[in-house]
């Protein structure tokens, strides 16, 4: 069973468990109930109330609740990034979608994972803190535990975490540094396409120009950096295509296909507060050979 392991300080001789706990961990409501309830605090290996007063140098252990995922395992490469009891960064490789859906039921990130766990010895609930495209690559944060799950999601809620991207889009882009503040929406159910409109969501992107090429034989193009300040679907194709760059392989925003078979995004640093420690930390992600073969064209 999973468990997190404190050794008592000094500084914290006199305090109980539970305040212990509360000033090393980022433990939510929700489990703290539990972690009461179900008796899941150890100290030195034995169950033990969370009022009691630990000594310099004991251990304080908190259990996890036993659990893991249905899904099939499969034997699909992933880029893990990092990994702690917590969270596992992957860097995901495009054309592959995260999570299973009706028309794609394996396959999938998940389905990586799964056959990851299995053969590491691990069992836990695979929970997916972020997503992207299918065909856009790069990070991809699994929650092993629904608290860390929980923070993650009220960090991203409060515009806290931290998302940046690489796109490869047509044409030069003019100016250096600028936002596209402008709301996304869904016109037709029977689409899967948005499009800037009225009564779409506020979205908002800040652009800054990596590089740009004038290439022979595929034309002007722009390597940029987005910064997402919210998190609609499709937001970053849709606001570059809007103002007339779209990003190189996406057709479904008129992207041309010439140089990379789908769209050249490619979500490369995320930063955020560890959701057990409150730690501040980032990951970046290496852009994969295909993007990096599409510069290399245009160079």
């Amino acid at each position: 069973m999973a468990k997190y392991e404190h050794t008592v300080t000094k500084d914290e001789y006199g305090m109980s468990i539970n305040t212990i706990l509360r000033l090393n961990y980022r433990f939510s409501a929700r489990f703290k109930t539990k972690i009461k309830y179900q008796k899941l605090i150890d100290l030195n290996g034995e169950p033990t109330p969370g009022y009691i007063k630990p000594e310099v140098g004991d251990i304080i252990g908190v259990r996890l609740p036993e659990e893991t995922s249905d899904f099939e395992p499969e034997d699909i490469p992933i880029d893990i990034l990092y990994e702690d009891n917590d969270i596992i960064v992957i860097n995901k490789q495009p054309g592959i979608i995260v999570h299973p859906t009706k028309g794609h039921p394996v396959h999938t990130i998940a389905n990586a994972v799964m056959k990851y766990m299995n053969d590491t010895g691990q069992s836990f609930k695979i929970r997916f803190a972020n997503r992207i495209d299918m065909d856009t690559s790069g990070i991809i944060i699994v929650a092993k535990n629904a608290n860390a799950q929980n923070d993650l999601a009220n960090q991203m809620r409060r515009g806290s975490v931290v998302k940046k991207y690489y796109a490869l889009v047509e044409g030069i882009v003019k100016e250096n540094h600028f936002s596209i503040d402008l709301p996304v929406g869904r016109p037709s159910h029977e689409s899967i396409r948005r499009t800037v409109m009225d009564e779409g969501k506020e979205a908002l992107s800040e652009v800054q120009v990596v590089e740009c090429f004038d290439s022979a034989d595929h034309g002007p193009h722009t390597l940029v950096e987005v910064t997402l300040h919210t998190g609609r679907t499709h937001q970053i194709r849709v606001h570059l295509s809007h103002i007339g760059h779209p990003i190189a392989g996406d057709v479904l925003y008129e992207g041309k296909t010439d140089i990379i078979c789908h769209q050249a995004l490619h979500a490369h640093y995320i930063e955020f507060d560890h959701p057990m420690t409150g730690e501040r930390v980032c990951f970046e992600a290496p852009i994969h050979k295909d993007m990096l073969d599409a510069i290399a064209q245009l160079r």
